[in-house]
């Protein structure tokens, strides 16, 4: 494979993919825009009109993991997600979306602006698969010594692979 990222001139940010990895990263924000689809909404009109949810934590492993509580107390959480998680849902769908429309061609020169939502993107894909696949710090010797015949070794590369994605884009970036 020979997808990343490299530094470009003037702060551009130069992304090559080959075309199945480009099918493969359309894919998967594809995945995540149906799952940072719209939350619940509150009932009063006006709290809907300013975007103010309902507050409970979601129960979906993935979503959890997308959203987490933001305190302990379930009371005080309960309370900060009723007027947050509508825009981080937003922001969220904003990011995968720009990386739907940028991830077009094996070469995408992308704005420092859109380099930064590649970023938060990929970092929302990786949490989605990595909590499906319930992986731990241990991911690089499991996939080390897994069987090409393990029905989960595409997914665990996926992981792997979007990880060096990731990291790439860091260096660009830096």
């Amino acid at each position: 494979m020979t997808s990343g990222f490299s530094s470009g001139k003037g702060g551009v940010v130069v992304a090559e993919f080959e075309a199945a990895e480009v099918s493969l990263l359309r894919s998967l924000v594809s995945m995540m825009l149906g799952i940072v689809e719209p939350g619940r909404t509150s009932d009063d009109p006006l709290e809907r009109a300013l975007g103010i949810g309902g507050g409970e934590a979601p129960t979906d492993p993935v979503l959890a993991r997308l959203f987490p509580s933001a305190y302990e107390d379930e009371k005080d959480s309960a309370e900060f997600r009723r007027y947050t998680e509508a825009t981080l849902r937003d922001g969220k769908r904003a990011d995968a979306q720009t990386v739907f429309d940028t991830a077009r061609s094996g070469r995408a020169e992308l704005t420092p602006e859109q380099a930064q939502a590649w970023l938060r993107s990929l970092n929302d894909v990786r949490l989605t698969l990595g909590t499906k696949l319930d992986v731990t710090e241990e991911v690089h010797d499991e996939i080390a010594v897994m069987s090409e015949d393990d029905p989960r070794y595409p997914a665990y590369l996926t992981y792997d692979w979007l990880t060096y994605l990731q990291d790439s884009l860091v260096r660009a970036l830096w």
